[in-house]
């Protein structure tokens, strides 16, 4: 006679096994998503909405921040409920066709330009290194700064990138230093990443920079960029990622550089694409030294770089400045 399988306690997951579980299905997704989402589901809460919800109480929200937060948050926001509700197997109300309509109609009425970051120009790049190298015995602060500044430009590095390098994951070569990541932001599975830089004319070289930085810290092992405090006293952890951001606006301002609120840790990875593309560099090395997976992002870099030299304007004003010249005579 069959009888119906029982659950018994060794089929019930156990302690180990539930955290396990949670750990991996954490990891699922990156760490900096987490946040947001959970940024966005309070702010839901903030205004009144409990989870689970429904279609209806989401049109609300929608409709009562249309004109206060930036159409791409309020994406953000109904992805963040609508990932909520998948999670726990509930019926997802950002599916709605109102849902999608009313956030299609935001966007479209009240879609603003994404802000980017300034992208700086070599000449940028050289104002901030002969600033920080223009003491005859710089800081060790200086002599950090100058180190991070010249591998994020040359590195193209996002700021998470830079603030996680090691003294382990560098790899010196006659020709140069390669840096070996076993992670990044688009690099979730551990891969790993490889960015190369070669040795360079003296006071332009990342590689002496990061030399000259490693020597007068005595750091052997551990995070390359680390915070300083005001008795020069080199902390034992990494460098937060909003540093990055400060450092950039602090010597935006002590050089006068006219664009310093647009400055970010974005503006040294768009500096080097933009600044490759106007010394025509070719399209697969940039995309190489960057890191970048899709060829669209390099093309647009590109075509930023190069909007002024490549358009369509220029020879058509050269033939005109001939014929007002011949009709002129």
């Amino acid at each position: 006679m069959n009888q119906t399988p029982s659950t018994t306690s060794s089929q019930l997951p156990s302690i180990q096994e539930e955290e396990a579980l949670r750990q991996y299905l954490q990891a699922a997704t990156a760490h900096n998503t987490r946040r947001a989402y959970r940024s966005a589901i309070r702010q839901f809460e903030k205004w009144g909405g409990r989870l689970p919800t429904n279609s209806d109480v989401l049109v609300r929200y929608l409709l009562a921040n249309a004109a206060r937060l930036n159409s791409r948050s309020l994406t953000l926001h109904v992805t963040a409920i609508s990932q909520w509700h998948r999670y726990q197997e509930l019926s997802d109300p950002a599916q709605s066709p109102l849902v999608r309509k009313t956030l299609e109609g935001i966007r479209r009425q009240h879609g603003r330009p994404k802000h980017k970051a300034k992208a700086l120009r070599l000449e940028h790049i050289a104002a901030m290194a002969k600033h920080l190298q223009s003491s005859d015995t710089p800081s060790l602060k200086q002599q950090r700064d100058l180190a991070l500044i010249l591998s994020g430009f040359f590195g193209a590095f996002r700021r998470s990138e830079l603030v996680s390098i090691q003294v382990e994951d560098l790899h010196w070569e006659p020709e140069g230093l390669i840096i070996r990541l076993p992670r990044s932001k688009t690099d979730q599975h551990g891969a790993g990443i490889s960015r190369a830089l070669p040795s360079g004319q003296p006071g332009a070289c990342p590689c002496a920079a990061i030399r000259q930085w490693l020597d007068s810290s005595d750091i052997q092992r551990g995070p390359l960029f680390r915070p300083i405090n005001r008795w020069g006293q080199i902390k034992d952890k990494a460098m937060p990622v909003g540093a990055i951001n400060d450092l950039l606006k602090q010597l935006g301002l002590a050089l006068n550089f006219d664009f310093v609120p647009d400055l970010s840790s974005h503006s040294l990875r768009r500096g080097l694409s933009t600044s490759a593309a106007r010394a025509n560099i070719d399209f697969e090395l940039i995309k190489k030294q960057g890191g970048w997976k899709s060829d669209a992002t390099v093309w647009e870099y590109i075509e930023e770089g190069r909007q002024l030299e490549d358009n369509a304007a220029t020879p058509l004003m050269q033939e005109m400045s001939k014929w007002m010249s011949d009709t002129s005579g």
